[in-house]
């Protein structure tokens, strides 16, 4: 597969679409399956990893919800295309590493995607734009119950599907969603909202998951664990719990507006001019005054750029993005300059 083609293609998480959009970016249902007979992959030696791949490869080519789709054998490709793949989330940093006998399957529109041998034998995803669980959970119990005789996996009467971290046993499934939460930032709210959702059995992640910092006031919040918990409890307790976090973000939105109006729109503004005058400016810079800029828009405030553009010079002002786009190695200053003339064009002032 040319990666560069999905350069011009948006991904699914970013689409600004869906329902509480403003709010929640995307959704992520997960589930993690390990194939009978086989030894867990961080257990296995070189042939029986190889030997898990290629059955995986085999089943999921046969599976009608892979087609079409791109298969990948992670050590045949560069380390910039691997940074590419994370950054459009659809394999997580572990997977970068250790890639002999590591595999990625993507659906042509990046909703459905496998990670081959990562933790697990095999992590299937689907993710969908806005607040979207029951759909994104439907497509992945409709992909797992289709695997009928192509595969058989490790599965006890007792614990469930089993799993390669304790926790993840029962029914395999991690449900997420990516929040933008700036009016519970800028009011040092965030950490009762930490403290809440860790007591409801959730918790908070960075913008790339599991060990990632948060960043531009964007957060995972996924459940901690599967074991002894259904399907049903685990999607039940997680969206009730985000649209309660949802009531508070958009209370306090209100509340900015209404008794702090002046300072919000300065610090909008301030951030939305200097995007569009910037000549050199950092990624983290960058996801921070994005964030300040979506609020406007979400606001209403700012009228000309729409949220759907402001997610796309999210995925794109990301390193590898602007090292593909620019069909070259940069360096970290470089990548500053050219991030800040790629995000001025994107803002109409190039």
């Amino acid at each position: 597969m040319d990666l560069n083609g999905l350069i011009n293609q948006k991904s699914e998480w970013l689409k600004g679409e869906g329902p509480r959009s403003d709010i929640v970016m995307s959704t992520r249902v997960r589930i993690a399956r390990n194939l009978d007979g086989h030894l867990f992959f961080n257990w296995a030696n070189s042939e029986q990893r190889s030997d898990v791949l290629e059955i995986l490869m085999k089943a999921l080519g046969k599976n009608n919800f892979f087609k079409p789709a791109a298969f990948i054998r992670l050590k045949d490709i560069s380390e910039l295309d691997k940074e590419f793949l994370v950054e459009r989330h659809l394999m997580s940093v572990e997977h970068t590493r250790d890639t002999a006998y590591r595999g990625l399957v993507i659906g042509d529109k990046e909703i459905v995607s496998a990670m081959l041998n990562e933790e697990d034998h095999m992590r299937l995803q689907v993710i969908h734009s806005g607040f979207n669980i029951t759909e994104a959970w439907r497509i992945v119990d409709e992909i797992d119950t289709s695997w009928g005789g192509l595969l058989t996996f490790a599965y006890s009467n007792r614990f469930g599907y089993l799993t390669a971290c304790p926790t993840n046993p029962g029914t395999g499934l991690r449900a997420s969603v990516m929040m933008h939460l700036p009016a519970l930032e800028m009011t040092g709210q965030i950490e009762n909202v930490y403290e809440a959702i860790s007591k409801l059995g959730l918790t908070i992640r960075g913008f790339y998951g599991e060990g990632t910092e948060a960043a531009g006031n964007f957060f995972q919040i996924s459940n901690q664990v599967a074991l002894g918990h259904s399907e049903a409890d685990v999607l039940d307790n997680i969206e009730r719990v985000i649209n309660k976090v949802i009531v508070k973000e958009e209370e306090t939105r209100g509340h900015l507006l209404k008794n702090k109006r002046s300072e919000t729109q300065d610090g909008i503004f301030r951030s939305y001019g200097t995007l569009k005058s910037a000549r050199i400016i950092t990624s983290r810079e960058t996801i921070k005054l994005l964030s300040s800029v979506r609020l406007g828009v979400d606001l209403g405030l700012i009228t000309d750029v729409s949220t759907s553009s402001l997610n796309e010079i999210l995925l794109l002002m990301q390193p590898a993005h602007l090292q593909k786009i620019n069909a070259r190695e940069l360096n970290p200053h470089e990548r500053d300059i050219k991030r800040a003339d790629m995000v001025r064009v994107r803002l109409g002032n190039g």
